[in-house]
């Protein structure tokens, strides 16, 4: 038999009736739908024919209707027959959902689902108790065709057949579906009627502090790793519990939907979260993303056509692709005098949140910047302690003469504007020193770090060295917790007259400070403070340096020299002798 040489990025395939050459990309690809369909058979068709997908992408629906079951309310008691819970079906048309079990007591669901709209308009709502058997406890009826479209309403519902009322969040999206596919290379200003552009001033609606407009335009250079090498792209918006959906482009990697939606700001301070999904069944089991985008609404410059680079789900490193992005035109219109009332109330809670996840490297970071901070914690001290011990001449008689000169013209109305000088120092930092004292950079790329720098980098990841670093980090914040853990327990026990002399010398203290605060002005007593503070060193030299209020605490006893110095029952001696002691006596006198 003729052998030939395979080309480069072929393989053969074994399974082929004859040897055929085939990409080496499309074998991955393969490899990886069976694999999944191996290992997940019953999720995929569970996933196939519950949620019938395939029966979906053959029809035509109109809208998607996104559903959110938040909780219930004043629903009567279930019978006493050993009931699990309470949970609710949704049918709108062919489509069904059944939500998760609920506590009876307070039900609460927080959940998100997806039915696809034909023809029928009425969403039937029916909830029921689970227990040895099933209890019918109320029914509702929304039309849809009541709702305004790719606009989430957030409502309550009452139970037709019943009592209580159900919180629901409904959003119709997708309804907008272009028939091309033109890319846009123009910005087109939004356009924002005057008299929309001007209500948002009126003191009124306090709840609404403005308005969004988002004009998603096209992506380029998404993954297209699934089996058919094809990417059905749709967008998702979400600001706060609002949430719309654009409509599916398939068979490109490069989709151009060129929908506009407007949101509702409640909160200027918002974050408005962007998804590009693929609808593929495989990505859709994995709730895999193409890319994820979160844009703080205070950043956005108003019919600023502008490229968003598209993140991984962890939303820190660039997404899978030819550097996927996402082109995007914002206006955000919003009232300051609202927006300065909205920020001192609570911000609004997210209704559908994912669970936290047990993150390491965030508590390893965490751990590390708690070390930081009493490291920073300890220098200060020390430096606060050698101006007083005049270690440099110069910086000790410059900080006496700021202190008595403060205090002489302090007053009560400067406190507000003494916490303005970290801001002044950032400021002029910035401004004039060209300085980033941000936590965080705006904009961060690998190009930016030197080879050296990350040959360093991986050396200082090695498993030995984050063993270490870690010992480091646990002994340290374990030495300064247990040390501020015991100064509480002392400031504790020194009230409690756990030391009667030590209590009752801190009261006489406080009853003399008080008389001298009401006879003496506060301003003098600080300038005779300072005095005091930086004379000692000149007066005593051999004095050690010490904080009198702390060395006075140190004197009470926390709760573990409490425990060692607890007295015990002195035991009462054992009279009785023991058997063998009087067999031993028996045998001597014989």
């Amino acid at each position: 038999m003729w052998s030939f040489a395979v080309p480069d990025g072929l393989v053969m395939d074994p399974l082929a009736p004859t040897a055929l050459a085939v990409s080496t990309e499309f074998m991955e690809r393969i490899g990886s739908g069976l694999t999944l369909l191996r290992d997940h058979g019953k999720k995929v068709q569970k996933f196939v024919f519950k949620n019938r997908r395939r029966d979906i992408l053959r029809k035509s629906w109109n809208s998607i209707v996104n559903v959110v079951l938040i909780e219930a309310k004043d629903l009567p008691d279930g019978p006493n027959n050993g009931s699990s819970g309470l949970y609710c079906k949704f049918k709108l048309g062919n489509e069904s959902h059944k939500s998760k079990l609920a506590i009876p007591k307070k039900p609460t669901w927080c959940e998100r689902f997806n039915l696809y709209l034909y023809d029928d308009n009425n969403l039937e709502v029916t909830v029921w108790c689970k227990g040895k058997q099933k209890n019918f406890m109320g029914r509702c009826i929304i039309d849809l065709s009541n709702l305004e479209k790719e606009k989430t309403h957030d409502f309550w519902h009452d139970l037709e057949c019943g009592f209580g009322s159900l919180h629901l969040l409904v959003t119709l999206s997708g309804s907008i579906r272009p028939t091309d596919n033109i890319p846009t290379t123009q910005s087109t200003p939004h356009g924002v009627h005057s008299d929309d552009q001007y209500i948002w001033y009126k003191l009124s609606n306090w709840s609404e502090v403005g308005k969004l407009l988002v004009t998603v335009h096209s992506a380029k250079g998404l993954s297209c790793l699934g089996i058919s090498g094809k990417v059905d792209a749709y967008c998702v918006l979400e600001l706060d519990n609002c949430r719309v959906q654009t409509h599916t482009v398939r068979g490109t990697s490069e989709p151009n939907w060129n929908n506009t939606y407007s949101f509702i700001v409640n909160d200027i301070t918002s974050t408005l979260d962007i998804s590009v999904y693929n609808e593929s069944l495989i990505n859709s089991m994995k709730g895999e993303t193409l890319g994820k985008l979160s844009i703080p609404l205070l950043r956005i410059e108003n019919d600023e056509m502008k490229w968003y680079a598209l993140k991984d789900r962890s939303k820190k490193s660039s997404a899978k692709g030819n550097c996927p992005r996402l082109l995007l035109q914002m206006s955000v219109i919003w009232n300051p005098i609202k927006a300065t009332f909205r920020v001192l109330n609570p911000k609004e809670t997210k209704y559908v949140q994912k669970p936290a996840k047990f993150n390491i490297p965030l508590i390893y970071s965490n751990l590390k910047f708690i070390k930081e901070l009493f490291n920073a914690l300890y220098i200060t001290n020390e430096q606060y302690k050698r101006v007083f011990e005049w270690d440099n001449r110069e910086k000790s008689a410059t900080a006496l003469v700021i202190w008595l000169v403060f205090w002489y013209f302090f007053n009560l109305w400067m406190t507000p504007l003494l916490l303005l000088i970290p801001f002044l120092h950032q400021w002029i930092s910035q401004r004039y020193f060209n300085k980033n004292n941000a936590l965080v950079p705006l904009y961060h790329s690998d190009e930016d770090v030197s080879d050296e720098e990350l040959e360093s980098h991986k050396d200082d990841k090695t498993l030995k060295t984050r063993i270490y670093g870690l010992q480091d980090l646990t002994f340290t914040i374990k030495n300064s917790i247990d040390y501020m853990v015991s100064v509480f327990e002392r400031i504790k026990n020194l009230t409690n007259f756990t030391v009667p002399y030590l209590t009752y010398l801190a009261i006489s203290v406080l009853i003399l400070s008080s008389v001298a605060f009401y006879f003496i002005p506060v301003k003098y007593l600080f300038m005779a403070l300072g005095i005091y503070k930086f004379t000692r060193k000149l007066l005593n030299p051999k004095r050690v340096p010490n904080n009198d209020l702390l060395d006075f605490i140190s004197r009470v006893p926390d709760n573990e020299i409490l425990k060692q110095w607890r007295e015990l029952k002195v035991p009462e001696p054992n009279l009785s002798r023991s058997g063998s002691t009087r067999k031993k006596e028996v045998q001597e006198e014989n």
